[in-house]
């Protein structure tokens, strides 16, 4: 079987659902930043090369629907050539693009693809406009429709993650974060555009275009003073905060993929190979778990444990299961693997979606594009990323450095 490369992964800044940056601009337009983003840090390729676009979206419907995969490659220029298609694992659509571009390219179906992953938390609402869960099994199984919020909670009941972890756990994130924006280390990122409409003086409505270039919903200012002070959203008399979970939010990622053969072909020096791919099925009403299981997972078909990996990006859905899963994994009690500060941390190293965001179908692409960008950056050989996935579900996958 053939390796499969990464060669360039980028994503859009995350900008706040409805109050941040991207909240005027449709989710095509991101993706096509993003993708147009992936070809033009390529010297020696053009659009004319990429045989395929999969593009993973969690909502795939009005703005985002009519296969968005394939719209942004006729909106950004590519040939009709180039093919494309929209895939949904809810939390790991973006990944499971990925994974499966890749898989193309190993059994010898494809030789350039992007993956990517797109959501508008803004324009189509979370849940989308008309959902409509089989009558049978809401009676029989309503935990697969219950907020995520509530998993969140009973992750925490369960399993004892009590407020004072969450809080501590989300204000790292945020420092982290805000140290990473400081120092200029989301060197994954492209300049996006950013449109807001406004009336004009004779009435009319015109687009003015800026260009966003950073992520929106840190909060450098966060204590964990101010985030005890918070009160619980999902629960009367919860730990769940608005403090202490993954920020809505609007973003696209777009990764290039590309065979031996092909990095030969266009003299190119890939970035990382995508080694394994991983996903499993949990309880729906504590779904938050999922990396505490995908992850041993991946480990055990790639012969690994986990001082083997150097770093991390464990997806930041809520912070009471994000710590639940490095409990799991014995990644947590070591506060120098993942505390601001640290010169040894490796979990989340700059930041995580409580300061990011989580725009959910793209987050499985955007958490790759920080990866490959860290592991690049520090010469770190073996780096994964995991989610949960709402419905019960954990994915994860292993990245290996080139040389």
């Amino acid at each position: 079987m053939r390796d499969a490369y990464i060669v360039t992964a980028v994503r859009t800044p995350g900008c706040k659902r409805k109050k941040g940056a991207f909240a005027q601009t449709r989710p095509e337009n991101l993706l096509c930043d993003a993708v147009t983003g992936a070809i033009e840090r390529t010297p020696g390729l053009g659009k004319k090369d990429v045989e395929d676009i999969l593009i993973g979206c969690c909502f795939p419907e009005a703005e985002q629907g009519l296969n968005i995969g394939r719209v942004v490659a006729q909106m950004s220029g590519f040939p009709d050539e180039t093919s494309g298609a929209t895939i949904n694992r809810f939390c790991s659509s973006g990944l499971e693009s990925i994974a499966m571009q890749a898989s193309r390219i190993m059994s010898g179906w494809c030789d350039v693809a992007i993956a990517g992953g797109i959501e508008s938390m803004t324009i189509v609402p979370m849940g989308g406009n008309l959902p409509r869960p089989h009558p049978d099994l809401t009676r029989e199984k309503p935990e697969m429709f219950m907020a995520m919020g509530l998993t969140a909670e009973n992750v925490a009941k369960r399993y004892n993650i009590n407020r004072e972890m969450q809080d501590e756990f989300s204000y790292h994130s945020h420092m982290k974060a805000a140290e990473a924006r400081k120092n200029g280390s989301f060197k994954e990122i492209v300049p996006t555009q950013a449109h807001k409409y406004v009336e004009d003086k004779d009435g009319t409505i015109i687009k003015n275009i800026s260009y966003q270039d950073f992520d929106d919903g840190i909060r450098p200012e966060t204590t964990i003073e101010s985030l005890s002070k918070l009160n619980p959203v999902f629960s009367a008399g919860g730990t769940v905060t608005a403090g202490n979970s993954s920020q809505m939010t609007d973003g696209a990622a777009a990764v290039l993929l590309m065979s031996e053969d092909a990095i030969r072909k266009f003299n190119i020096k890939p970035v990382a190979k995508f080694r394994y791919y991983a996903v499993t099925g949990v309880k729906p009403d504590e779904m938050g778990v999922g990396p505490a299981y995908a992850i041993p997972k991946i480990l055990k078909l790639a012969g690994l444990t986990v001082n083997d990996i150097d770093v991390f990006e464990i997806n930041e859905a809520f912070a009471s299961q994000a710590v639940y899963s490095m409990q799991r994994l014995g990644l947590y009690n070591d506060k120098g693997q993942w505390e601001c500060g640290s010169d040894r941390r490796k979990v989340n190293i700059h930041g995580g979606a409580i300061a990011l965001g989580h725009p959910i179908g793209c987050t499985g692409s955007k958490l790759a594009a920080q990866l490959i960008n860290i592991m690049s950056e520090k010469g770190l050989k073996y780096g994964i990323e995991s989610m949960c996935v709402g419905g019960g579900m954990g994915a994860a996958a292993l990245f290996e450095l080139v040389e």
